[in-house]
C-alpha cells in the first residue's frame, strides 16, 4: 500500500499537463524482503540486504536515474546497499532531516518502526542539524508499531485510538512538527483525519524524486500539514 501511495504522489506532485509530460518510472515491488525491523532488532532472523541490493541493480539494469526506497526503515542499510550499486539511491532520513532544517523547526516527534529509532539514524543526522527530538515512551512505542503492523500491513482497521495517543503524547514533549517516519503511517495519514502538524517521510521522498527527474508542482513547496 505504502509503494502504491509512494507511485501515486509522484503524480500528483509533477507539473505535467498530459501524459508524455509525467516522470517515468519502474516500481519493483517485492514484499517478500525479509522485515527490516526484524533484523535490526535481531540479527538471527533473515538479512534484508542481499535481495534489497538485487532489486537496485535490477532496477539501474533497466536505466533508471534515481532509485528510491519508499520503506524508511530500510535506511538503516543504506551505506552498505548503495556500495553495490552504481546509480543515485535517495537516502529519506538524509531527505526529511534537511527538509526540516530549511523550514526552521527545532524540535520534533517521531512516530516510526521500532527498528528505525533502534538505528539512531534520526536521532544522529537531526542533532547535527541542531533539531531536538521527542519520542514516544515504552506505552507510545507500543501504540505506534500496533497501528503500523496489526493494522496497515495486516490489512486491518487502523486503531486511530492508538495514533492519536502516541502523538498527543509527542506534542506535549513540546514537538513542534511530528514526522511520519514509516510509510505504513503516509497510509493511514492518507485514509484518516490526522490533524495538522505532521511531516509525511513519503511525501518528502516524493519530493525529492519529482526534484531530481522532473518539475514541482508549487502547492507541494510546503509539506507540513497545516
Amino acid at each position: 500500500m505504502a509503494t502504491a501511495l509512494f507511485m501515486q504522489r509522484i503524480i500528483e506532485m509533477t507539473d505535467a499537463s498530459c501524459d508524455q509530460e509525467h516522470i517515468e518510472m519502474i516500481i519493483y515491488n517485492k514484499p517478500s524482503i525479509p522485515d527490516r525491523t526484524g533484523y535490526i532488532l535481531d540479527h538471527t532472523k533473515a538479512n534484508p540486504l542481499e535481495p534489497m541490493a538485487e532489486v537496485g541493480n535490477h532496477l539501474a539494469n533497466q536505466g533508471v536515474d534515481v532509485i528510491a526506497i519508499p520503506c524508511i526503515t530500510s535506511t538503516y542499510f543504506y551505506d552498505d546497499l548503495t556500495k553495490g550499486i552504481p546509480i543515485p539511491v535517495i537516502n529519506g532520513i538524509d531527505a526529511v532531516c534537511s527538509y526540516l532544517n530549511h523550514n526552521n523547526i527545532s524540535r520534533v516527534g517521531l512516530m516510526a518502526t521500532s527498528g528505525t529509532i533502534a538505528s539512531g539514524l534520526f536521532q544522529d543526522k537531526l542533532a547535527k542539524s541542531g533539531i531536538e527530538l521527542v519520542l514516544p515512551d515504552d506505552a507510545g512505542q507500543s501504540a505506534v508499531i500496533s497501528v503500523i503492523y496489526d493494522g496497515v500491513k495486516a490489512g486491518k482497521p487502523v486503531p486511530m485510538d492508538l495514533f492519536h495517543n502516541a502523538s498527543v503524547e509527542l506534542r506535549d514533549q513540546g514537538a513542534e512538527v511530528i514526522i511520519l517516519g514509516c510509510t505504513e503511517l503516509s497510509v493511514v495519514k492518507s485514509t484518516h483525519e490526522i490533524g495538522s502538524g505532521f511531516l509525511d517521510a513519503l511525501d518528502v521522498l516524493a519530493q525529492s524524486c519529482v526534484n531530481s527527474c522532473g518539475t514541482l508542482k508549487k502547492e507541494y513547496i510546503d509539506l507540513i500539514i497545516k
